[in-house]
């Protein structure tokens, strides 16, 4: 047994001791002794209980400083009141008679000595002196250490038996009791007293601030101290000359004397009283800048360590509190501008909490009256919990934490963001939580926040969601900015006063019951409910949130979906409901409205059969209106028109394009728009019963058996096979699987690069791979986990097979095993080691053969000495891709705003030049224009630039405003999530796009459109992406790119040569030339922007790119628009064919 023990363990007892414990229990033998210990027993002597009280004890000795600062200020109001009433005449010892010399001249020194006091007097200056010995020798007991002549020697000391004991021997020899005695002095022990008590409190409190306020007091009591001092010895000195001088004349003496005036109408006599003033004023000049300096280095850490938030403050005011590490201007002027753009937050105070101290920009930014009365620094630590309360954390109503995002190690800047939340967690548990984090597996962490923002995760799913729907990073950033819609409007350009105008929709939300949005909408379909309130009011219905427990936020839910008053309805609109007016062409409308409201809600509960009659009723009509049209007379127009015009709910008549006019199609199919329903009803055969309400389910049609055979003529070109489901391997801790495209066998590690042969595979380049669509390069330094994001929204499940594109990877730093464990479940996946600054690399990389280019920042540019040139790297590298591949779409994140400028920049380009004057001409360059917008809240100072608003520009700045929105909008982050397909709620819809092409310019405007999806696809569109080309006529912007030949010239020279030095290097890497194309496209000069719930007027123009959100799980409803979506096969591109641009489009072409 013994061999099995561990060294050092202890054997346990013998089952019989145990036993015996066990019923003896804790009794011990008659004759063990037991000791009781006691501590502390030094503090139980009368001399410790004496220290405790006077010395130690902070409260008591508090209290008894108090009390002989009383005492001191006592004192020397007696000694003016003996002043006041004294008379130099009678100047002599008590009970003496005063001597009478009328033949005396000169002075009369013998007042010096004495002095005339009255009994009363006498007996309250001899009581105040007894308590001041007996507490000075108690003190002397008390703080006697075997050294008491170095306790009698001090100048406290003295001044206190100075001032004592001659009272107290008057007791016994009453005729010194007109002794002189200089009683001023006690005021030097107040001043004493006085300083102590300030260290106490600025000991207790650990406050910079009260320090600074206590060396302010410390500085007027010396200056009081020396003017008494002053005041006192002078009246005292003059007394022996014939004119007395009184203590008011003293005062003004000093007075003038101190501040260097010197009227010289009052002057002292003796000499006694010259050298008291002149030693006076020596004393004055060594102790007083003694004072200032310490004053001086006490404001000058305030001034670093910032102010306080005091206790009232905060009891009577709101206020949150912002911890970062740096204070970064355009940080906090984002932060202040969103937070402050809400009004009723206009009460709020802002608290900076950072461990640095401010640099000049930020000082003067703070010193705007603005923001001066408003926001409020403090230096000191999230993990110090004085610093905490230094802001008063506890009586916050939110802590947004920060994290520094120009730093080169993220996952440090993450470890720090994690501790200062945990810390404040701590500190204020109730305390709001909005947390900033970089790195996405760093999330876990901080679950318990209130509100999260990963940088990278929004990052890379924004990127992700730019290559297939353009313009997604800017329709995202204008969605969550708070801007008014003037933006613009002093502009001479249409398109920016259509583009400031539609930037200022935001997220709203609102309880149907409470709205006249929506309200008139209850007991309707979603789809209808959407399309009305776009006709009627304006705003767009894109979800709604149950009012159950665990709902969630669902992305039109679709028409199976019935409104309740108890919905919570979220909207696109310029402003909320609440601000707006409604202003109705008939006052007795909104009554007859209300009445028709209440009318079909009762009409549906008592007959619900009712609506689904009307429905199938204008669902017939609206086939007999079409049937009838196609045997009209084409000869009478009038009549055709009239004819073709189906009828809605609303009595809106929507037109098919007449004969003749752009857009037409020929009579015989010429279609019509049915009306949206408001309970979605057709043949029983078709319907499905949900929650008691039966709804439509379309049928198969031909073109939906077209892309199934599109898909299996995909799956028999591939040897690896594909299914829906979920990834088997998570990137990092925390995420949350989705539902995508994935592989059913995971493919070797081998396999994934994409220019290395390996046993598998002989390819060498992305041309080798010979894929049906063109890929998505994006360019990154190292992969991290984060780059997981940007390949799942590009597989998601609902993404048709077919329309998938490669996507290629190109890191400048070798992945790590676990990352490529992860992306190997995912179709058409690679990764390359390279650099974007290589030509070489690129063309194996497959830019030839590329949709989009995504070029990513790298952390190692945060190193850059000037703190504006960290995007120097990818400015220069996206140019010189944008001179040698002109027709690629390149997509570039910055970390400056401020640079967007510079991409693809051409300084000699007539046409780019032409069209930077313009910006800035149509921009209000004007200071008055530019400070009207600000005053209207326009804080997006780039929205203008056309590399923004084209969203081939990103920065993760853009992001930063969600964080700040959510204090208001608790729903922000969730929504922006669905809208980019970083989660998936059930029943919730999803983003995608669709193309406008000229067989669909018979719908004409966006209101048409509306309908027209709503009706039949049940989609919801939100948004339009529109292109303007040099050569559209109707582009305000078009100018003449010929009108300077030179220029023409230069850049031709230009592109033949660059066109020479690339097909040198495919030539080197055996690559076709015909491959590339050295003519730049038309989309090299063209211009793009984005449009947030256009009007339902608005015009639909060739090549628009509509943002639609297609519910999830719908029916199998087939497109509205004519069919196009055609198979192309793998074959390489002649010389004479032009790659056409499929970017936004469901096309596959190649």
């Amino acid at each position: 047994m013994t061999d099995t023990l561990v060294d050092g363990a202890v054997p346990p007892l013998p089952p019989r001791y145990r036993f015996r414990d066990l019923v003896m229990g804790d009794h011990f033998t008659e004759g063990e002794d037991r000791v009781r210990v006691e501590f502390y027993i030094n503090e139980r002597s009368f001399k410790e209980r004496l220290q405790l009280y006077f010395i130690k004890n902070q409260r008591s000795s508090l209290r008894i400083r108090i009390f002989n600062f009383f005492l001191m200020a006592v004192s020397c109001t007696l000694y003016c009141v003996r002043v006041i009433l004294d008379d130099h005449t009678r100047a002599a010892c008590h009970g003496c008679e005063v001597p009478v010399n009328d033949t005396q001249e000169g002075p009369n020194w013998i007042s010096l000595l004495w002095v005339h006091r009255p009994v009363w007097l006498w007996a309250l200056q001899v009581t105040i002196a007894i308590i001041m010995l007996l507490q000075t020798v108690l003190m002397l007991y008390l703080q006697y250490k075997g050294n008491i002549c170095q306790q009698l020697m001090s100048i406290t000391r003295i001044l206190e038996f100075l001032n004592t004991i001659p009272f107290i021997v008057t007791l016994f020899w009453p005729p010194l009791r007109n002794l002189f005695i200089p009683v001023f002095l006690n005021c030097w022990l107040g001043h004493s007293i006085l300083k102590n008590m300030l260290n106490d409190l600025n000991r207790a409190l650990q406050k910079i601030q009260t320090a600074f306020s206590q060396q302010v007091i410390i500085l007027c009591s010396t200056l009081l101290c020396l003017m008494f001092t002053s005041i006192c010895g002078i009246e005292h000195l003059e007394r022996p000359y014939e004119l007395k001088m009184s203590l008011f004349e003293a005062v003004y003496f000093v007075i003038v004397t101190f501040s260097t005036v010197g009227y010289g109408d009052i002057q002292v006599k003796l000499w006694p009283s010259q050298l008291f003033v002149a030693i006076m004023i020596i004393a004055a000049l060594i102790i007083v800048p003694i004072q200032l300096e310490q004053l001086a280095f006490y404001l000058v850490e305030r001034q670093k360590q910032g102010h306080s938030y005091s206790k009232h403050r905060a009891q009577t005011e709101k206020h949150v509190v912002v911890c970062a590490t740096v204070i970064q201007a355009d940080v906090i002027m984002d932060f202040l501008n969103e937070f402050y753009a809400h009004p009723h937050l206009q009460d709020y105070f802002v608290v900076l909490l950072s461990p640095v101290e401010l640099d000049n920009t930020m000082r003067l930014l703070l010193q705007i009256p603005i923001w001066s009365q408003r926001v409020i620094y403090v230096q000191g630590s999230a993990l110090r919990d004085q610093d905490l309360q230094r802001v008063r954390m506890d009586d916050a109503e939110a802590c947004f934490i920060l994290s520094p995002r120009n730093v080169m190690d993220r996952y440090e800047a993450d470890q720090q963001t994690i501790l200062r939340t945990w810390a404040v967690k701590d500190f204020a548990p109730a305390v709001k939580l909005f947390v900033q984090i970089l790195r996405p597996e760093s999330q876990f962490h901080v679950k318990f926040a209130d509100h999260i923002v990963c940088e990278d995760e929004f990052k890379y799913a924004l990127l992700a969601n730019n290559c297939l729907t353009p313009g997604t990073s800017t329709f995202v950033t204008l969605l969550i900015h708070t801007l008014r819609g003037h933006e613009g409007s002093d502009s001479d350009s249409q398109w920016m006063r259509i583009y400031g105008r539609s930037s200022g929709n935001e997220v709203y939300h609102i309880i149907l019951g409470d709205s006249k949005f929506f309200g008139e909408f209850e007991n309707k379909s979603f789809t209808y409910a959407s399309f009305h309130a776009h006709k009627k009011f304006g705003v767009a219905l894109v979800g709604v949130m149950k009012d159950e427990d665990d709902a969630e936020i669902q992305l039109n839910p679709g028409p199976k979906h019935i409104m309740r008053a108890s919905d919570t309805c979220y909207y696109f609109n310029i402003t909320k409901e609440e601000n707006s007016a409604f202003i109705f062409a008939d006052p007795d409308q909104e009554k007859e409205k209300e009445y028709k409201r209440k009318d079909s809600k009762s009409s549906l509960n008592n007959e619900p059969s009712t609506s689904k009659i009307h429905s199938i009723i204008a669902s017939v009509g609206s086939m007999a209106i079409e049937l009838q049209d196609r045997r009209v007379n084409t000869a009478d127009p009038a009549r055709e028109a009239l004819v073709a015009m189906p009828s809605t709910s609303s009595g809106r008549h929507l037109l098919s394009p007449p004969a003749g006019e752009e857009g037409a199609i020929p009579a015989r199919r010429r279609p019509s728009i049915l009306p949206v329903l408001e309970i979605m009803s057709s043949d029983p055969e078709d319907e499905e019963t949900v929650d008691g309400i039966r709804f439509r389910t379309e049928k198969t049609t031909p073109e939906a058996d077209t892309d199934i055979e599109d898909i299996k003529v995909w799956d028999s070109e591939n040897e690896e096979a594909w299914a829906k489901g979920y990834p088997p391997t998570a990137p990092y801790i925390g995420y949350t699987p989705m539902f995508s495209h994935v592989l059913s066998r995971d493919r070797k590690l081998c396999c994934l690069e994409l220019d290395q042969p390996c046993a598998h595979s002989s390819n060498r380049c992305a041309r080798d791979y010979n894929w049906p669509n063109n890929c998505i390069i994006v360019v990154v330094e190292s992969m991290a986990p984060g780059l997981y994001n940007f390949i799942v929204p590009l597989r998601a499940h609902w993404r048709p097979k077919h329309t998938l594109k490669p996507i290629v990877i190109m890191a400048e730093r070798r992945p790590e095993t676990s990352f490529l464990e992860c992306i190997a479940a995912f179709p058409l996946v690679y990764y390359m080691i390279g650099s974007v600054e290589s030509l070489d690399e690129l063309l194996r990389a497959g830019i030839l053969q590329a949709d989009t280019v995504v070029v990513v920042d790298k952390e190692s540019s945060k190193l850059a000495e000037e703190d504006y040139m960290a995007d120097a790297c990818q400015a220069v590298a996206v140019q010189t891709m944008f001179k040698l591949f002109p027709s690629t779409n390149i997509i570039t994140e910055l970390t400056h705003p401020s640079n967007m400028r510079f991409m693809q920049f051409r300084a000699k380009d007539y046409y780019a030049l032409k069209l930077a004057q313009k910006q800035k001409i149509t921009a209000g360059v004007s200071l008055a224009a530019f400070q009207r917008e600000k005053e209207r809240g326009a804080n997006l100072s780039y929205m203008f630039r056309l590399p923004f608003a084209a969203g081939n520009v990103f920065t993760a700045s853009m992001l930063d405003t969600m964080l700040y929105q959510s204090f208001v909008k608790d729903y922000m982050i969730t929504l922006t999530r669905l809208l980019l397909g970083l989660d998936q709620a059930h029943g919730s819809g999803y983003l995608c796009e669709m193309k406008i092409t000229t067989d669909d310019l018979w719908i004409r405007t966006y209101g048409r459109l509306y309908q027209k999806l709503c009706s039949t696809t049940f989609e919801i569109p939100v948004g339009i992406y529109r292109t303007h080309l040099p050569s559209d006529s109707k582009s305000e912007m078009s100018v003449t790119i010929d009108d300077d030949d030179q220029s023409s010239t230069c850049v031709s020279e230009e592109r033949a040569a660059l066109a020479e030095l690339v097909r040198s290097k495919m030539k080197k890497l055996s690559l076709p030339e015909s491959d590339y194309d050295a003519e730049a496209s038309e989309k090299r000069s063209a211009f793009s922007y984005v449009l947030i719930n256009p009007g339902f007027d608005t015009k639909l123009e060739l090549d628009d790119v509509i943002f639609i959100i297609r519910p999830a799980g719908g029916p199998n409803a087939s497109s509205p628009m004519p069919p196009r979506r055609k198979f192309s096969t793998r074959r390489p591109k002649t010389e004479g064919e032009k790659r056409e641009d499929p970017q936004g489009s469901m096309d596959t072409k190649l």
